[in-house]
């Protein structure tokens, strides 16, 4: 084999490693994470959570966040926030749900409002039977 032909063999595998190594952590950080569905059940008292008020909660190993939303009932997501995994946080004067990431907004059941995430939040099940509220 010519020296020249080897040269070329050579650079050619470092440069597509070079690629690579660069390619993988980009395409990991624009790909939205994927939920795992590894949940148990958790009860919580329906007292715990006055209306108009938020619970943040880890069930399995997903952060979620309970809401009492005024009128309506309670509702269960997750905190995690579809566009980059970020927690997002209950605002309660505005009534959303924030990634303070990147500034996504969530309306109060999950829908994206503004903002990057491509989907709206995972909502877990929920039943209320008698004083419990029961998550999963």
């Amino acid at each position: 084999m010519e020296r020249r032909r080897f040269l070329s063999i050579l650079l050619t595998a470092l440069g597509s490693t070079a690629i690579a190594s660069f390619a993988y952590p980009l395409l990991r950080f624009v790909a939205p994470p994927k939920m795992k569905t590894n949940i148990q059940k958790l009860t919580i008292r329906k007292d715990d959570i006055a209306s108009g008020e938020a619970k943040e909660i880890v069930l399995g190993s997903t952060p979620a966040i309970i809401i009492n939303v005024a009128g309506k009932g309670y509702i269960a997501l997750t905190r995690v926030c579809t566009h980059l995994g970020c927690l997002v946080q209950y605002d309660k004067g505005e009534q959303k749900l924030v990634c303070p990431c990147h500034a996504g907004f969530f309306d109060l059941e999950g829908h994206v409002l503004s903002g990057p995430p491509p989907k709206p939040l995972q909502t877990l099940p929920l039943s209320v039977e008698g004083g419990n509220i029961i998550i999963g």
